[in-house]
């Protein structure tokens, strides 16, 4: 599907017919704001309206009360959400990141057998710390499960999952995700996305 997207604050400013154009613009420059719309005529409205506008929306639909929403603040711009995804649980799993200001995937993974959703979420922001230092970003990093942000921080898994034959990769990617936890240190702040104030987390996978 064909996108537009805005840059209120970049290297330039303004309406961009690609991904790559925009890209140019906003990656590696410190608090770059963009977002991207279905049509060209919405993307010229956005650009000429503040862009708070855009990204404080969900606040209208939130059931918080003012002085609530006051002391949770805004979500932070530029940053990257993760979420999973599991069909029963156990069941078939997958994780992702995407930019949450556009909700432009950047990475998926999946689907896995016989994985919880405590692990994806895990796996997730694990693969996001990884992604983001070899690309030498502290970008922040939002996860709605405070079990797998609890993890990241002990720098080990606490799953009660049982290893078998069709989850034995599931388990090579926890182990792997441990190790690097361990050996490697990291600026991303790990942050709680706040459902309640905010609306669904931005990478979401939709299937509630």
């Amino acid at each position: 599907m064909k996108k537009f997207y805005v840059v209120w604050q970049g290297r330039k400013t303004g309406v961009f017919d690609t991904w790559d154009e925009c890209k140019k613009q906003v990656d590696g420059y410190p608090q770059a704001i963009y977002k991207s719309f279905k049509t060209k005529d919405l993307a010229e409205q956005a650009y000429r309206t503040d862009y708070k506008q855009y990204f404080e929306q969900t606040w209208k639909e939130s059931t918080l009360s003012a002085t609530e929403l006051a002391k949770i603040g805004n979500p932070v711009y530029p940053s990257m959400s993760v979420d999973a995804a599991c069909s029963g649980n156990p069941g078939l799993l997958e994780y992702r990141g995407v930019d949450t200001a556009t909700q432009r995937e950047v990475f998926r993974q999946g689907p896995f057998e016989q994985g919880t959703n405590n692990v994806g979420e895990f796996l997730a922001i694990v693969h996001a710390l990884a992604l983001l230092k070899k690309n030498n970003s502290d970008l922040p990093i939002y996860s709605d499960s405070e079990n797998a942000i609890d993890w990241v921080k002990a720098k080990t898994h606490r799953s009660k999952l049982v290893e078998n034959k069709k989850n034995k990769s599931l388990f090579e990617l926890l182990a792997r995700a441990v190790k690097w936890l361990q050996e490697n240190e990291y600026s991303n702040p790990i942050l709680k996305w706040e459902t309640k104030a905010w609306g669904e987390n931005p990478a979401d996978f939709g299937r509630k």
